[in-house]
């Protein structure tokens, strides 16, 4: 039976369908984070060859659905499926992936052709979308018609296939170990969920990170074999930790053999471990729904300890291994900065920066830098110098008093911290009410930023100008903007950066919208400074972006803030470090 097919449209379409995937691989993922939704037990997903014709076929073995439930829930475009049904899945209880309703869509960027088979109750039904038609008809997608089929089936049989043909050129084809990649830490420790890329199911070898391998002959517990990884991405592993497998069988569920409560081990390193321990010696320990294994067993008390050893070591490795390159990344603003402190003084900046780099171990970069950035204004303080002097003068015998001092400094450092930071806090809350108003001219922004820096980010926190730049500056502005010109004077500001690039700041006011002349404008002051100092990077600052302008046609070495989205995203870094510092 052959019918016609229409998309009913949520109102949130037009914002949505502009959401894209940060790679083909992320895209198909999307396609199975639907199978999870839909209760299947067993994926597979058939990846071509490249510069072939073959295409991509997901299928699953999940609850598939009806015509009407194709028509009135599929295809409803941005329509929450935890809206309609729940955060949990029906049947095995899972909770809920799909987010935005438009997760049908992901198929569609890797190919031309999207067709949807699924069954369920006796019927198979089958749908077709074709890109191009759909891009065509985006205005009015409720009267774009979808041939959609449906025959009988057998009453038992339910999935759904998803097969995307005339694969887009413009990618790479999607990459089996990529893809793997993406789904082992999502899935690779689901019993009910058997995924399979290219007739191959997940494992560790899929992930990416440093491997670790070990077997030996524990005393009162026999053979063990240890295999692990700690992975290199950012992403928390789902279900993390080393599982522990009984004659071919896993138990319970992975654990970290009490190292979560070892206090020299991060709880984010923590979360990058994954891998397994073959024991077959716990037999008689394994309770009897095979669920743990009871927790004083002879032999698992012995083989603890040994495995707390192994992994303890790795962890160690990487953990220095990513902090020497994160200091390595910060270490010319850090020496800058450390720098401008008096000699005495720098050591002990230095070990309260270390302190503090390996209490927020695993943040992203920009969140260490806004830690770093407000510890050394914090250094400069005197409150720190007399606990410090009173440690220099403790007898090298009096490791109590040495015991206190320390304690006192730590105490310090965190008061000091979050006191620097709600001063930052407030000054962000004076910057604002400025920005808002109209009647604010650049001057006034000029002076605040040029002396608070770090508004622009921890790069620019340690650029400096002094007075050849300054006088520069000022004979520039007057010589070219005299007369009937002087009306039209910048706002400039030229200073040095640490890699010996000079910075040119032009501050427009924050009524003005920052247009593609502006960028023009600016970048003609720089034609003039270069011949005197060299490369010059350019910061043009003012309301905003204008609306016809995009920042991939931006002119090189040139970038655009917005006065409100750099409080904002300032405001956002301090307040996430005020309530870790609430929380510490």
């Amino acid at each position: 039976m052959a019918n016609k097919a229409n998309f009913k449209v949520d109102p949130k379409l037009a914002s949505l369908l502009g959401e894209g995937y940060r790679s083909t691989e992320h895209a198909l993922k999307e396609l199975i984070d639907n199978a999870w939704d839909a209760d299947a037990t067993k994926l597979t997903v058939a990846l071509p060859d490249a510069m072939t014709d073959s295409p991509i076929i997901v299928s699953d073995n999940g609850s598939g659905m009806t015509e009407q439930e194709l028509l009135n829930e599929y295809l409803v475009v941005a329509n929450d499926r935890r809206s309609r049904k729940g955060d949990q899945t029906a049947t095995l209880k899972r909770r809920v992936k799909g987010r935005k309703g438009i997760g049908k869509f992901a198929g569609l960027m890797v190919a031309g052709i999207m067709e949807i088979e699924t069954t369920a109750r006796g019927r198979t039904t089958r749908v077709v979308v074709s890109k191009e038609n759909l891009m065509n008809a985006a205005r009015d997608l409720e009267r774009f018609d979808l041939p959609i089929t449906v025959r009988d089936a057998a009453r038992d049989a339910h999935g759904t296939t998803v097969t995307l043909c005339e694969l887009n050129q413009r990618f790479t084809f999607p990459l089996p170990e990529k893809l793997k990649g993406l789904l082992v830490v999502e899935y690779g420790r689901e019993a009910d969920f058997d995924v399979k890329v290219n007739g191959v199911g997940l494992g560790l070898d899929d992930l990416q990170g440093s491997s670790y391998s070990h077997n030996q002959a524990v005393p009162d517990a026999g053979a063990i074999r240890l295999s692990y990884k700690v992975a290199d991405s950012t992403q928390v592993i789902k279900q993390a930790g080393i599982a522990i497998r009984v004659g071919g069988k896993i138990v319970g569920r992975p654990s970290f053999f009490g190292l979560e409560d070892d206090p020299e081990v991060p709880s984010k390193l923590l979360r990058k471990l994954y891998g397994e321990v073959e024991a077959d010696s716990l037999l008689d320990g394994v309770t009897a729904d095979w669920g743990d294994i009871v927790e004083n067993d002879k032999a698992y008390q012995a083989i603890k300890p040994v495995i707390q050893a192994h992994i303890k070591t790795a962890l160690s490795e990487v953990f220095a291994k990513e902090m020497n390159l994160q200091r390595a990344r910060l270490q010319q603003q850090l020496n800058a900065r450390l720098a401008k402190l008096p000699e005495y003084r720098q050591r002990y900046a230095r070990l309260a920066l270390e302190k503090v780099m390996k209490r927020f171990y695993g943040e992203s970069e920009e969140r260490i830098e806004t830690v770093a950035s407000v510890v050394l204004d914090a250094l400069e303080k005197d409150e720190y110098w007399s606990i410090l002097q009173h440690i220099n003068e403790s007898p090298g015998g009096d490791i109590e008093a040495l015991a206190v001092a320390l304690t006192e400094f730590g105490l310090v450092d965190m008061a000091q911290m979050a006191n620097q930071t709600m001063s930052r806090l407030q000054l962000l809350d004076h910057l604002d009410g400025l920005v808002r108003n109209p009647a604010t001219q650049e001057k006034t922004i000029h002076q605040i930023i040029e002396k608070n820096l770090w508004l622009l980010g921890m790069g620019y926190a340690s650029i400096a100008s002094n007075k050849t730049t300054a006088k520069t500056i000022q004979e520039y502005t007057d010589t070219k903007f005299s007369g009937k010109r002087a009306s039209k004077r910048p706002d400039l500001f030229l200073a040095q950066r640490l890699s010996g690039e000079y910075l040119l700041i032009e501050f427009k006011r924050p009524s003005d919208e920052i247009t593609r002349d502006n960028q023009r404008q600016a970048a003609e002051y720089r034609d003039d400074l270069e011949p005197r100092f060299g490369s010059i990077e350019i910061l043009l600052l003012g309301k905003a972006r204008d609306a016809t302008t995009q920042p991939h046609n931006d002119l090189p070495r040139l970038k655009v803030f917005g006065y409100e989205a750099l409080v904002s995203a300032a405001r956002t870094q301090l307040d996430w470090l005020l309530r870790q510092l609430a929380d510490a």
